[in-house]
């Protein structure tokens, strides 16, 4: 299959040239395609301190992936400080939040390589990596065999799998399960994940459980170090300081409305109670301003300046995680429709109470994890989100309560980073790591 494959990667590569000229004269495409095809690419990489210094190569998809690739990133700067790190993003978006996070601890940012012909034994001939890391998905089968036959230790970090993409990957095994094979070690978040690894014909002794990363996130964390932190920055973001706010995360079409809906409802009791939406796709920004105006709620766009109001859609991308320590409570989006949910642990680490829908399939072990603690309530449909908000808005006990929770919850999960480390050492050294 993966020489199938190949084949095919290198005969759409054949067909892409005759394409070159008019897709490199588009402004917008000419320096990514030509980045993606490795022009330059040399240039980016800083020479190595020694000749026994390691080349770490890392991957991510897209903003999530780039997000939880933060502490790991950081823990390997600090265990092999004279290492040569390379950060590869997908996408656009994924090479922003890339720059904005990572650049203290990696040493060049680029653009991943197009999974096509010869694209990719180039970028791997040009960065010679001890070591790729591929953080969460985004497998390309060309890319994973050309590491393999150069004998390129390969590591899957945060690992999951949903119930969606594991029929999909049983139904399509024979194009998947020697894809995850070629890797030397699979770093799964939960137990169930794991489960599932080993069901689609992944040898047990490559299948690990290590965590979550982002539970070792202290990009939240390091912003309450100040107990006046989360006043000020509701300031600068346009809001009272002394008025309760809260955010609703990651939101999907569908749940804006359920969210106006409430907080109009609210605002009988909590008449100084403040609204921040942060949309997943944040192209959907005026969108939502429009949809709240019908329910009586002007929304400002965070992007059209820093004017003050109690409703603002945040508009931008990488700065929901900062926001999250100044909210009473979060609400995760992506989880009264079925779109699997998204990350609770961002805002569970800022000391927020939590909230979601039934739909948290992509995060199922953590977030009953929240609930089983008492940091996080799941709710299914608007009158319960009300209900659980009036109850946190207006009882400080119960809120202090679940916050604290909440945060007790991502400390005890934390050490993943360590357990990374140690498997990172083991690949290395050519061993085989354990549990």
């Amino acid at each position: 299959m993966s020489l199938l494959y190949n084949m095919l990667s290198a005969f759409l590569l054949l067909l892409l040239l005759p394409l070159l000229p008019f897709i490199l004269g588009k402004k917008k495409y000419r320096r990514r395609i030509g980045r993606r095809l490795g022009w330059g690419l040399a240039g980016q990489l800083p020479p190595l301190a020694s000749e026994s210094s390691p080349t770490f190569w890392i991957h991510a998809l897209s903003v999530g992936e780039v997000t939880s690739a933060l502490p790991l990133a950081r823990g390997l700067r600090d265990a092999f400080p004279a290492a040569r790190i390379v950060f590869s993003a997908a996408t656009r978006s994924g090479g922003e939040v890339a720059a904005k996070l990572l650049s203290p601890h990696v040493d060049a940012l680029i653009a991943a390589p197009l999974d096509l012909g010869p694209v990719v034994p180039f970028f791997a001939r040009t960065i010679r990596p001890d070591l790729f890391i591929l953080v969460e998905t985004d497998f390309w089968p060309h890319w994973l065999h050309c590491l393999k036959r150069r004998h390129v230790p390969t590591l899957l970090v945060n690992g999951r799998i949903s119930e969606r993409s594991f029929v999909r990957y049983q139904r399509f095994s024979g194009f998947f399960r020697p894809m995850f094979r070629s890797f030397s070690l699979l770093s799964m978040q939960t137990g169930a994940d794991a489960a599932k690894m080993v069901a689609l014909g992944v040898e047990e002794r490559r299948v690990l459980t290590l965590g979550n990363l982002k539970f070792d996130t202290s990009q939240v964390a390091d912003q309450q170090t100040s107990p006046g932190a989360p006043g000020l920055n509701k300031e600068r973001y346009g809001f009272s300081a002394h008025a309760p706010l809260w955010i609703c995360g990651s939101t999907h079409r569908g749940e804006e409305e359920l969210i106006f809906r409430v907080h109009r409802r609210l605002l009988t009791t909590l008449p100084n109670l403040q609204l921040l939406i942060a949309p997943r796709n944040i192209e959907r920004a005026g969108e939502i301003v429009a949809l709240g105006a019908t329910h009586q709620c002007a929304c400002r766009r965070w992007t059209d300046g820093k004017t003050a109001g109690p409703a603002l859609i945040l508009d931008t991308i990488g700065e929901l995680a900062g926001c999250y320590p100044m909210a009473e409570t979060v609400f995760v989006g992506g989880s009264l429709v079925p779109e699997g949910g998204h990350n609770p642990i961002e805002p569970a680490a800022a000391r927020v109470p939590v909230l979601f829908g039934p739909h948290m399939e992509d995060f199922a072990e953590i977030a009953q994890q929240l609930v089983e603690c008492g940091g996080a309530r799941r709710i299914d449909a608007a009158d319960a989100l009300a209900e659980e908000l009036l109850r946190l808005l207006t009882n400080p006990v119960a809120h202090d309560l679940a916050a604290a929770a909440a945060s007790a919850c991502v400390r005890a999960n934390r050490g993943v980073v360590g357990r990374h480390i140690d498997a990172v050492n083991a690949l290395l050294a050519g061993t085989q790591p354990g549990p």
